[in-house]
């Protein structure tokens, strides 16, 4: 753990709130997976990934500068994810991302203007994205609004889709469950596999998405790989394709 005195005291914090040992820096040794506040943020650090054999960290970082770039180049309301959920020009539909991850496209969606729920169930994870929404809402470089639409709950998306009593449902629920195990699956990739260590499988895909259709307003989009099959045997109402993945839109 470094030094920095606040970095130990939100260490301390997340230990107590999490129920996880805090360790000093002396035995960090004497384990391979740790949960690391560091001066980049918060941090999953695995010493040895199962795969490379190599040093692998995972952390969210809102401003990236690839995200950045995808942001302000990606294609605005054009690109394939903003058509997906019904963005169109002067129409911004309120989005409820239930299987949340690393955030990425809840935040492209809110810097189009979107109002975005990202929901994730896994303890670790939420905590990665909270510690990455308030480095990003602390930063002068990134308009505020954006920060300002995003909303993070830690929980059971089936669950709390079912026990959701509000008036004011989303117009769209976004899924993008665990990509199935392929020899070519996006999943080989060390942040998609550090992820499956924490969350597990997605084996309730096709009940999330008959929840997730009760739930929504207007539509469901479910992203998946290419070649991949449904989530269910009900067919979307339409499919965008991509090059290496697909939306299936399925309008209510």
């Amino acid at each position: 753990m470094a030094g920095n005195a606040i970095l130990l005291d939100k260490a301390a914090a997340l230990a107590k709130r999490m129920h996880l040992s805090q360790i000093s820096p002396a035995k960090q040794e004497e384990f391979n997976t740790l949960l690391v506040y560091t001066e980049k943020g918060l941090q999953i650090q695995l010493k040895h990934d199962r795969k490379s054999r190599r040093p692998v960290t995972l952390h969210v970082d809102f401003l990236s500068e690839s995200l950045n770039y995808r942001r302000q180049h990606g294609g605005g309301i054009k690109q394939a994810l903003a058509r997906a959920v019904g963005i169109k020009p002067g129409i911004r539909p309120t989005i409820f991302d239930a299987t949340a991850g690393l955030g990425k496209d809840s935040f492209l969606l809110a810097s189009l203007g979107c109002r975005v729920t990202m929901i994730e169930r896994s303890p670790i994870l939420a905590a990665l994205l909270q510690d990455g929404l308030e480095r990003a809402a602390a930063s002068h470089d990134l308009d505020k609004n954006i920060i300002n639409n995003l909303t993070l709950v830690l929980d059971d998306a089936i669950s709390y889709m079912n026990s959701d009593n509000k008036n004011t449902k989303p117009d769209t629920v976004y899924l993008d469950p665990m990509y199935p195990h392929s020899k070519k699956s996006a999943l080989n990739k060390q942040e998609m596999r550090i992820i499956r260590e924490f969350v597990g499988d997605d084996t309730d895909g096709d009940k999330l998405l008959q929840v997730a259709m009760n739930y929504a307003q207007k539509r469901v989009v479910v992203k998946r790989p290419k070649g991949a099959q449904l989530l269910t045997s009900t067919s979307p109402s339409h499919v965008i394709k991509m090059k290496n993945s697909r939306y299936d839109v399925y309008m209510l």
